[in-house]
């Protein structure tokens, strides 16, 4: 029998899958703005073989990234429009069932995204980044993404600044983050010994755990304030 912990989380999960199903707005505009950036830095890139080969892995989660942090913003954004953020807080549930079903809806749509990069990003670049590892490790990435950014996408959702907000607050965090995951993913790609790119993945594996232990406990003091 499911606990009223993980009927929240399901219900959350399928509200929002359903409702970018009917809208599209979510996952259309941030695979918008990955190809165009993808697409931007190929071109940048052209005259140099060398160079473009050194900045895939860098190229990959720069994308990312930035698109993730569309993707939170406008995720945040339609619950206070709608007044499905009040409506849940007021809901007899606990709060960390509330956070773990948006960060889980919002992994959802940035892994959607991340994974139609790779094949993408594989033919214009001519590297492999569809090996398992890549995957892998895009998927612990994108999930430390999606855990920080729920939760500072809520913090920033009532302000008149957010979309610039978010970015401010949330890049200096996950600075970390990055470099290990740039880390890792350039490891795989040049075939460097598995004990030189196990480690970061590793590490970046425990950072993600450690941002979705520290967010669970300050979610219900954030949005009480």
């Amino acid at each position: 029998m499911k606990t009223p912990f993980i009927n929240c989380v399901v219900a959350i999960i399928s509200k929002d899958l359903r409702a970018e199903i009917r809208a599209r707005e979510l996952v259309s505009v941030m695979a918008l703005f990955a190809l165009l950036s993808i697409l931007v830095f190929s071109f940048a890139l052209e005259l140099d073989k060398g160079a473009r080969e050194e900045a895939v892995s860098g190229v990959l989660w720069v994308t990312l990234i930035f698109a993730s942090l569309l993707g939170f913003n406008r995720s945040m954004a339609q619950e206070r429009e709608q007044g499905v953020l009040d409506a849940l807080l007021l809901a007899p549930v606990s709060r960390a069932a509330i956070f773990a079903g948006k960060l889980l809806g919002n992994f959802i749509f940035t892994l959607i995204v991340g994974l139609a990069l790779l094949p993408l990003m594989t033919a214009l670049y001519g590297m492999d980044l569809l090996d398992g590892w890549i995957i892998l490790t895009t998927a612990f990435g994108l999930f430390g993404f999606a855990t920080i950014g729920t939760l500072l996408a809520t913090m920033t959702v009532q302000t008149r600044a957010r979309e610039a907000l978010l970015p401010i607050a949330m890049l200096p965090i996950i600075l970390p983050f990055l470099l290990t995951a740039v880390r890792a993913t350039k490891g795989i790609l040049g075939g460097a010994p598995a004990a030189e790119w196990q480690a970061p993945l590793g590490m970046l594996a425990a950072i993600a755990l450690i941002y979705l232990v520290l967010c669970l406990l300050l979610y219900e003091y954030i949005v009480e304030e």
